[in-house]
């Protein structure tokens, strides 16, 4: 197995937009011949769209796009600027007098970071697909760019002890398989290292000096009723050329949570709307079990690739800025 660039794996296009200054943006994926999908939602704070239709038992087979975004509920409303994007294209659902493009879409809640009323919108989810044309011609880097702009991480103490968090990317080749994860994460738990188990992002100590413990945090307050609706949820999505049916997809981006279980302490919380989708557009043939423990340690290796590739922003320290001491 051998580490590669997402932008090797056939059939998709992702595009980032963002406004800086609001700390906002949507990270999308093209599909223009259709790929099959499924996703799993085990956060309690869910923002998304068009899931129901992933389900097995619905009609359509295949998405067309796919929209992450910052904004919480309101950044829902960038996939319908992929929509149009693909409407003009000519990329869809044939309904008979025309066609529909299938574009799901999950948000996380970054409305507490930047400006409350910078939401993605209809224009920046179109922007992000005319990105996406650029994909063959640049490899494709995370940090402080799309979904992952204003994501931020360790926030069971509030503001003044997270850390920024961003867009990350992760992606192998075994054979003739190819898997890769893009993810926002904007946890409301800590970050480890996938291979060490050491803590590399989260929560910090008032001082700033040191990491903090979310999870022991969060058991000793057990008994006290504590509001932690501060700005959270990690939405990503896992892109293969693997052979697989819709079933299988919706199996993998469940078995894929054991990535964000691995690399986010606390997670599936009801303050998260922890969300994953799995894509596939190929003909390799593969075990699905061996592929679900591998999208899983995939995903979890894009959690880590997220926050060491984000920048100190909005007030958030970043791990590349923290101390040789705390490291």
């Amino acid at each position: 197995m051998k580490e590669i660039n997402i932008t090797e794996i056939p059939g998709f296009r992702i595009g980032n937009a963002q406004n800086k200054e609001g700390a906002t943006g949507c990270t999308v994926v093209v599909c223009e011949g259709g790929a099959r999908a499924g996703v799993s939602v085990k956060g309690g704070g869910p923002a998304t769209r068009e899931t129901d239709l992933l389900d097995p038992q619905k009609m359509v087979q295949e998405i067309f796009g796919l929209c992450l975004s910052g904004g919480s509920a309101y950044g829902l409303d960038a996939a319908t600027g992929v929509m149009k994007y693909l409407e003009d294209k000519g990329i869809g659902f044939d309904v008979g007098m025309g066609i529909v493009p299938i574009v799901p879409a999950a948000c996380l809640f970054d409305l507490v970071i930047g400006d409350f009323k910078c939401r993605p919108d209809a224009e920046m989810g179109y922007q992000a697909c005319i990105d996406s044309e650029q994909w063959a011609e640049k490899p494709f880097c995370g940090g402080n760019i799309g979904a992952g702009t204003g994501a931020t991480v360790g926030k069971f103490k509030g503001l003044d002890t997270l850390m920024k968090s961003g867009l990350g990317t992760y992606a192998v080749q075994s054979g003739d398989l190819k898997i890769g994860a893009v993810v926002a994460v904007n946890a409301l738990g800590d970050v480890f290292d996938a291979d060490t188990g050491e803590e590399i992002a989260g929560m910090l100590t008032e001082d700033g000096k040191a990491f903090d413990n979310t999870c022991q945090a969060m058991w000793e307050s057990v008994q006290r009723d504590k509001n932690v609706f501060t700005g959270n949820t990690t939405i990503g999505f896992l892109i293969t050329n693997a052979a697989l049916t819709k079933d299988q997809c919706n199996k993998l981006a469940d078995m894929a949570h054991d990535g964000y279980a691995r690399a986010i302490q606390p997670v599936h919380t009801s303050a998260d709307g922890d969300t994953i989708f799995f894509l596939a557009k190929g003909d390799v043939s593969v075990n699905q079990d061996a592929l679900g423990d591998l999208g899983a340690y995939v995903m979890a290796k894009a959690i880590n690739d997220a926050v060491r590739r984000a920048e100190t922003a909005y007030g958030a320290k970043a791990v590349r800025d923290l101390s040789d001491t705390l490291l």
